[in-house]
């Protein structure tokens, strides 16, 4: 399971998180919501070591994460898939190419490398597209491939940041579905996005992150049927003054 206990994080006189506490159930999918620049990939980066909080904590499997040295810290990571927002594929190798450096650099032989890129393809329906460089693919395929990247390694937990953020609504709803074909595969995922029909789509649990904190956290009927004005405002497109202020300014402390 994944914890965040009262976590705290400031980039100069900008607080971003100011309390965040969340558990991350095993074998479902956790949605944060929350406008722009309300901390949902920064609480992401958290998770994986990537940034320290300033206070609080954030456990994974009972490990603290700012905690552990270096080879715990990649040992870690290799239970965590992520799938960036723009898939980060790198340009200048193809789709196979991009799947087997995570294996190679966790040791994998050859033949496991190969039959790993083959699966991890096939779940995403993209079998046959391994000597394509990711500029042949369009933007939907390409965020297949990310996520085809991270299940090859066969992660325990897959961290999504704003997986359908410039799709159609088509190649939304597939990304959403494969989302969900993941958990059903025995993945814990936590999912960041603005995007309320994909939140309500892939999630078994859904939280508002507002102004630093959790405001809001249940099932997708709980959410839907919530009374609390600002999570109604956001999860009915209304603009307000409450939603687009920054996080609060206020230093750490």
């Amino acid at each position: 399971m994944i914890l965040l206990d009262n976590l705290t994080k400031a980039f100069g006189p900008r607080t971003i998180l100011n309390g965040v506490s969340l558990e991350v159930p095993d074998g479902q999918n956790t949605v944060i919501i929350g406008a722009s620049g309300a901390g949902k990939s920064v609480t992401l980066k958290l998770i994986v070591g990537l940034i320290e909080p300033d206070g609080g904590r954030v456990l994974v499997d009972d490990q603290v994460v700012h905690d552990l040295d270096r080879d715990a810290l990649a040992a870690l990571r290799g239970r965590i898939g992520y799938v960036f927002q723009f898939a980060a594929l790198f340009d200048s190798l193809t789709v196979a190419e991009n799947i087997r450096l995570g294996l190679v650099k966790r040791g994998y032989d050859p033949g496991v490398i190969r039959e790993r890129i083959e699966e991890s393809l096939a779940v995403v329906d993209l079998s046959g597209t391994e000597d394509k460089l990711p500029a042949e693919l369009s933007g939907g395929m390409r965020k297949r491939v990310g996520i085809a990247r991270a299940i090859a390694l066969k992660p325990r937990y897959i961290l999504y940041d704003e997986p359908t953020t410039g799709l159609d609504p088509i190649t939304a709803t597939v990304m959403d579905r494969l989302i969900i074909r993941t958990r059903d595969l025995g993945v814990t995922g936590l999912v960041v996005t603005h995007d309320m029909r994909s939140a309500f789509s892939v999630g078994d649990r859904v939280a508002m992150l507002y102004q630093g904190a959790i405001r809001q956290v249940g099932t997708v009927d709980e959410i839907q049927a919530s009374d609390d004005p600002v999570v109604r405002q956001f999860i009915e497109g209304r603009p307000g003054p409450e939603l687009v202020e920054p996080v609060a300014r206020r230093s750490v402390g």
